[in-house]
């Protein structure tokens, strides 16, 4: 097939010598640029054994926040959900019983409240719709794991453990 232009390139190539067909030289420059990297500062960080620092800003898992009280601070609002741009929050919303009022603020509260972290983006945005500062993302990083379902992170994993009240 010829080309459309009718020009052609020629190309000259010189002969190897003895030295470059025995591959030496490029054998020996790249022995050095390998024993060159052993005396380089490592670029990785060994994980389990030691911890990254992170920066202040870091966003880590959700939390669902307690008042001083040990009361959940969470009142369904939805306004959380509403706010995500991946929709990866889902409540449902229930009336407070008389007999739960140690437990929640308000006469509503979240019943259930799941988290699904593999669509989750980490933006803060549920955090910052937030009226009643219940949810942060101030926690560690996700976990891996290999199911699916193990990424949806109920109200068991996320509310924070009550405070000890003090005699």
């Amino acid at each position: 097939m010829e080309s459309l232009s009718n020009k052609k390139k020629v190309l000259e190539q010189k002969p190897l010598s003895f030295m470059e067909r025995m591959y030496l030289p490029a054998i020996a420059k790249g022995m050095g640029i390998t024993i060159s990297h052993l005396f380089k500062k490592e670029a990785t960080i060994r994980y389990p054994e030691v911890e990254r620092e992170f920066s202040a800003n870091f966003r880590g898992m959700h939390s669902l926040k307690r008042d001083e009280n040990g009361k959940e601070r969470c009142t369904a609002c939805g306004l959380c959900a509403l706010s995500c741009p991946a929709e990866a929050i889902t409540m449902i919303a229930a009336e407070r019983k008389n007999d739960e009022k140690h437990l929640y603020r308000e006469e509503k509260y979240a019943a259930t409240y799941e988290i699904n972290m593999l669509r989750c983006i980490f933006c803060g945005l549920c955090e910052e719709a937030c009226p009643k500062e219940a949810i942060y993302l101030d926690g560690p990083i996700v976990p891996a794991d290999y199911l699916r379902k193990d990424f949806i992170y109920g109200k068991d994993k996320l509310v924070e453990a009550p405070l000890e009240m003090k005699k």
